[in-house]
């Protein structure tokens, strides 16, 4: 009995082993071979389904950044439940900030393949903070793409650079939960009024 091909099976496989492999080397070091091989799939496949190395790397932080968007969107009403949920998803999903930085490493200050989605896609998130900046709900002492970044920076870098977190703030449970405090401390002090 032939076995039944399965496109969107295949996709996933895919997908998902691309996800894990340019998490692990970045977009240079990563391997469609290795991807292939993870996958279970043809390396044609690969190329027909996603295109290149780098438009497969741009079509696998894109999805990313997407399901962080849906699971986690930007609440400027209630900046400190956002950071919670910020911080438990990267703690769930570090892939997504792994995809980030190889990308910052790999493409520096150069303009990304994608640049135009990405613009568009951080766009709505500042007009969602500036909105409750004109709202009165928090701070305008800090342009909103400006405050954006910063509280980004604030709870994505516990989980870029866990040797430092543990380093400075201490490894055990309770040393996560004061750094996590103290992270929201820092947030609350840079939007209230």
């Amino acid at each position: 009995m032939a076995a039944t091909r399965d496109p969107e099976a295949t996709r996933a496989r895919i997908f998902d082993a691309a996800v894990a492999e340019f998490a692990r080397h970045g977009i240079a070091g990563a391997r469609i071979d290795r991807i292939a091989a993870a996958a279970k799939a043809n390396k044609q496949l690969i190329y027909a389904y996603y295109g290149n190395k780098a438009q497969l790397f741009s079509q696998v932080l894109g999805r990313r950044m997407v399901d962080l968007a849906a699971a986690v969107p930007v609440d400027p009403d209630d900046v400190e439940g956002w950071l919670d949920r910020l911080m438990d998803y990267h703690a769930a999903h570090p892939e997504l900030l792994r995809l980030l930085y190889w990308e910052g490493i790999e493409y520096g200050t150069a303009e990304l393949p994608d640049e135009a989605q990405r613009q568009e896609h951080y766009a709505l998130k500042v007009a969602t903070v500036r909105d409750a900046q004109e709202r009165g709900v928090i701070s305008d002492a800090i342009p909103a793409g400006d405050l954006f970044f910063l509280l980004l920076a604030l709870a994505n870098w516990v989980t870029v650079v866990p040797q430092l977190n543990r380093f400075l703030a201490g490894g055990t449970d309770d040393d996560r939960d004061r750094l996590r405090a103290s992270v929201k401390e820092a947030a609350r002090r840079l939007v209230a009024r």
